[in-house]
């Protein structure tokens, strides 16, 4: 089984190939009739219910085909792609309260877009329960709303219902909220854009620095033609020259190591568990940690939306102070993709896979052994055995809750910060494929196997939840600091100080 699992691995990193499209012009304003829209959704929704193994997780199948049916009515004379997605798609998609399963425009868009700036609301906004504050805005000459002002509703909608409206375009682990918090603050025009439409203008309500609530009218970013690029259009541009950069620099978007200036304690950044040599740089970093004797570990994993179950097992391993197991159980609900295979990206290839990591139990489905059965020991060479800290947020999915999973409660092991965004009981995924809608080259990703976390903890909907909690604090976000980087770094020193107050034997 071994074999077949690394086999199957193996197939997952090479070139998976995709549908092509036509030759045509693309337009994104194009509008798609009723019949061509229908055809696609009733062939999502088709693909959904055969193949997607938590369909039914967090709500019953009469709610869950209600819904598909009301959508299905809502669907217009014709759409925009964009509005097909976003205004059909994403509401349905977020009633499966599946992180994993979520909706991508064409292909052809992507390209569209990319590199384009759009008007939006010109406002960056930081969000968090019921308050939002500024973070940055795209009027450049706008005085009035500077970092850290706080608004308290646009365009006639008060900050509670206008986020629970925006969270119910957006995806979640069951009911943890905590990544659309990170969503909208990390591009609150973008998704404000696609939600409700672009405005001339936004009538944005305040608190001044008063302490007094007003409203403002503020403008549309817009952008604006520069008439000199027009005439001087048909010139060809001539490319500068591509700057070098170090291999070492490049990986570092990915993941880093850095040992405090107080050699008390070093800081692990790990964003990804995808990409970085992460195999190279945990023996690296692990190894000069006991070399160094540094006695706490700060493990950031705010940023990590997952990637490989074997990497995140393997960064476990270096910590874990107890054997453990990836998951209870893990199974697809069918062994292939079946007629559907044309439609996924790389769908024979997904086939092949499925064949060879599952295995028909008497349940009918179609579980993962390999995974349910193994159990993980620690790291015998340069096993980690200091105090752990370990960063969480919303953007906390994956396989790196999976970790949270693991090595939280364990002795010398804290989670520092919010609710991760993954599931703690659990989550699908582990093969998770584009579906591409023929009509509108729309794509859908969605997994084909469930997770039920190791130990796992009642279903409850929520993430891993931290030992230490460390919400937003708006005095820290107006001197842009890093609260959570802070509370674990004053956990430090007061340890070192316990540590130094004992006294040594005689």
């Amino acid at each position: 089984m071994c074999t077949r699992y690394f086999l199957a691995f193996i197939i997952c990193t090479s070139s998976l190939f995709s549908c092509t499209t036509g030759k045509k012009a693309y337009s994104p304003y194009r509008k798609y009739p009723k019949e061509a829209l229908q055809k696609d959704y009733i062939l999502l929704r088709e693909a959904l219910e055969a193949k997607h193994p938590s369909l039914y997780w967090y709500q019953d199948k009469d709610s869950i085909d209600a819904f598909f049916d009301r959508q299905y009515l809502r669907i217009g004379d014709s759409m925009t792609e964009q509005a097909f997605a976003w205004h059909i798609i994403s509401p349905l998609l977020r009633q499966f309260h599946c992180g994993h399963t979520t909706v991508g425009l064409s292909k052809s868009y992507s390209k569209w877009a990319y590199g384009k700036t759009f008007s939006s609301f010109p406002l960056y906004l930081k969000v968090w329960n019921d308050s939002m504050a500024v973070i940055g805005n795209l009027n450049r000459k706008d005085s009035l709303m500077t970092r850290g002002t706080l608004v308290t509703g646009i365009n006639g909608s008060r900050n509670k219902e206008l986020i629970r409206r925006m969270f119910s375009y957006l995806p979640t682990d069951g009911f943890s909220e905590s990544i659309n918090y990170t969503r909208l603050s990390s591009n609150f025009p973008y998704f404000h854009r696609n939600i409700f439409g672009l405005s001339k203008t936004y009538r944005v309500n305040y608190i001044d620095s008063a302490g007094r609530e007003k409203e403002a009218i503020l403008p549309m970013f817009e952008i604006k033609k520069d008439s000199s690029k027009e005439k001087t259009a048909k010139q060809k541009p001539t490319k500068p020259p591509r700057k070098k950069i170090p291999r070492a620099e490049r990986l570092t978007v990915y993941r880093s190591f850095e040992i405090d200036s107080s050699k008390q304690f070093a800081v692990m950044t790990v964003n990804t568990f995808t990409r970085g040599n992460l195999r190279t740089f945990f023996r690296r970093s692990f190894r000069t940690m006991r070399k160094k004797k540094i006695p706490s570990l700060v493990i950031d994993l705010r940023s990590n939306g997952g990637g490989h179950v074997a990497l995140s097992t393997l960064l476990t391993r270096y910590v874990t102070r107890e054997r453990f197991g990836v998951a209870d159980s893990i199974y697809a609900v069918s062994k292939d993709l079946g007629r559907y295979t044309k439609y996924f990206r790389g769908g024979w290839l997904n086939n092949l896979e499925m064949w060879l990591i599952a295995a028909r139990r008497k349940d009918g489905k179609y579980h993962v052994p390999y995974l349910e059965k193994k159990k993980f020991s620690p790291k015998k060479s340069n096993h980690y055995n200091g105090h752990v800290y370990v960063l969480t947020s919303g953007s906390t999915f994956s396989a790196s809750s999976l970790f949270c999973n693991a090595v939280k409660g364990q002795e010398g092991i804290w989670l520092v910060g919010e609710e991760t965004g993954g599931g703690w009981h659990g989550n699908s995924g582990i093969m998770i494929p584009q579906f591409q809608l023929p009509n509108t080259g729309i794509r859908v990703r969605f997994p084909l196997y469930r997770l039920v976390q190791y130990r796992h903890v009642p279903k409850n909907g929520s993430g891993v939840m931290p030992d230490i909690p460390v919400e937003t604090d708006y005095r820290f976000l107006l001197e842009r600091k890093d609260k959570k980087m802070e509370v674990a770094r004053q956990l430090i020193l007061q340890q070192q100080e316990k540590q130094d107050s004992v006294p040594s034997n005689p």
